[in-house]
């Protein structure tokens, strides 16, 4: 209903009661505005951070990283002190630091390479100009250079020795390798190559089959795609429910999901699904392994039924799916990300400009929030057992500190901006963000999680949707072992070329044990598996 608007005549014919509920009437509709005003102009800004600014949410707000302990047990009184004048900084003389080259890095990086020895010399008519008839050979001088061939594509043709006995009645053929596709040209190195370019360097199937084809090799992106799914299905998939079983014996897995659009999944286009990714924690530096699962839908059920046989601490971000999961069993834990907690304040502070953000409620917050980072990041080098009593004493004050700062500021704080949305988002998961302080392996946040599914969404970026479900359950495979892989310090091409190539060998095998020796962290890989690219 539009507000009335009264004429001169009329404001001068009301009376004192009139006038005074007319004034607080205005008033508030005054301050509705301005709150409406004040929102509306945070979510712009937001919006053009998240369009032009910068990603991170690594606070400037702290000089040098540095922060004083005491400042973080003040109560709410400390938001509405000002600022005093720091007055001008004292000036410091800046020493610049010349990083000496190591000595025999060159080498380093070179070993293991094939060498190609090119030898200079000058003719013994040079020498003779130079020299006379007497001259001596001094060692040689030697530098190296790295030289780039592209890659080489050998057709390999096999011919199989027949046999007959002199009756021609028996005939007996030689032993032939396993092939990987029957009838098909396809070998390990060539779709380890495939999976390489897709799954680890984000290339899509498409300009793969254009750089083929400047190689004069005619491959169409159907035929890599119908290779990948069946090596995926027949032989990949193999290892990746061994590693499915292995997960459960950790005591703490971390979870994230990312959706992504699949074209032909009996849905209407652009319907969105799920890639789920599971990983061991992050403390845990040995084994590693990380999982993906692709899914249609985001509900309950999909964790439920990957997570089955785990008994332990999930770290997840606010999703209320795995809550829900730890209320229906008692043997699953959850534990927060003080990432997410951090991230609402971060981008409130973001859109409030650098002036503006430096007396905010929102810097204050992550203040505090980083002094927790701080105290809990100096307890990385320790054991469970020692990173646990630490917790306690260091770090559980500050979380009790910041909750109970939190607490006291909520009622003051506008629910619809950036900064109550944060206040909101901690105190609705304060249980689930205290729980790392009763466990010495869990993680403070969730950003293993995070970083793992990265690659999944670069290569998203790149090839924007999967066409089939087979693809995306062939893609969750390989991106699996994929992460995995590089997890455990291994080259991916090499070990997909090697799982390729071993296990075919075994597929007439009664049971899986050989699959021990096939393993990220087997001791039995071949040295070239082993080889780090980072």
């Amino acid at each position: 209903m539009a507000a009335k608007h009264f004429t001169e005549e009329e404001l001068n014919n009301l009376d004192k009661q009139a006038i005074i509920t007319l004034a607080l009437s205005m008033q508030d509709q005054i301050q509705q505005l301005t709150d409406s005003i004040n929102r509306l102009t945070e979510q712009v800004a937001t919006l053009n951070q998240y369009r032009f600014g910068r990603r991170t949410e690594r606070s400037y707000i702290i000089p040098d990283g540095q922060m004083n302990l005491f400042d973080f047990f003040n109560e709410a009184e400390a938001v509405h002190q000002e600022n005093p004048d720091p007055g001008e900084p004292p000036v410091q003389e800046v020493v610049i630091h010349r990083r000496k080259k190591a000595k025999g890095k060159r080498d380093t990086d070179l070993e293991g390479l094939p060498v190609e020895v090119i030898h200079h010399e000058l003719s013994e008519t040079q020498l003779r100009r130079i020299f006379g008839d007497k001259w001596k050979c001094l060692p040689d001088e030697v530098y190296k250079r790295l030289r780039y061939e592209p890659a080489r594509y050998i057709v390999q043709e096999h011919h199989i020795k027949v046999y007959a006995g002199t009756d021609n009645q028996t005939i007996v053929h030689a032993d032939r390798p396993k092939e990987l596709l029957r009838n098909s040209i396809v070998t390990p190195s060539l779709e380890a190559g495939i999976m390489n370019a897709k799954y680890v360097n984000a290339v899509p199937l498409y300009r793969q089959e254009q750089e083929f084809k400047r190689n004069g090799i005619s491959i169409s992106r159907q035929v890599m795609a119908n290779w990948t799914i069946q090596c995926s299905d027949r032989y990949l998939s193999l290892m990746y429910d061994w590693l499915h079983e292995k997960i459960y014996s950790y005591h703490v897995l971390q979870a994230d999901e990312t959706p992504v659009v699949v074209t032909h999944d009996g849905r209407h286009a652009g319907a969105k699904s799920y890639m789920w990714v599971y990983r061991t924690g992050k403390m845990y530096t040995e084994k590693p392994i990380i999982l993906y699962e692709y899914q249609k839908e985001r509900k309950a059920d999909h964790p439920r039924e990957f997570l089955k046989a785990f008994n332990g601490v999930l770290v997840t971000d606010g999703y209320q799916v795995y809550h829900q999961l730890a209320n229906e069993r008692h043997d699953l834990h959850i534990s927060g990300c003080w990432s997410h907690a951090r991230r609402r304040f971060s981008e409130a502070v973001k859109a409030a400009g650098d002036q503006k953000a430096k007396t905010s409620v929102a810097s204050v917050a992550l203040e505090k929030i980083a002094e927790i980072y701080l105290a809990d990041n100096a307890l990385a080098d320790m054991t469970p057992e020692q990173r646990l009593k630490s917790r306690q004493l260091t770090v559980k004050p500050l979380v009790e500190a910041f909750f109970a700062w939190l607490k006291e500021l909520y009622p003051q704080i506008p629910a619809k901006t950036k900064t109550g949305s944060g206040f909101s988002y901690c105190l609705n998961q304060e249980r689930y963000l205290k729980y790392f302080l009763q466990d010495g392996e869990v993680p403070i946040d969730n950003n293993a999680a995070e970083q793992t599914i990265r690659p999944f969404c670069i290569g998203k970026k790149n090839w924007v949707m999967i066409d089939t479900i087979d693809g995306a359950k062939a893609s969750a495979v390989i991106y699996s072992l994929a992460e995995t892989a590089k997890a455990n310090h291994l080259n991916p091409f090499r070990y997909f070329e090697f799982l390729l190539t071993r296990i075919p060998e075994h597929m007439d095998d009664t049971n899986l044990s050989f699959l021990e020796d096939l393993a990220p962290w087997s001791e039995a890989l071949p040295a070239e598996c082993r080889k780090q690219l980072d």
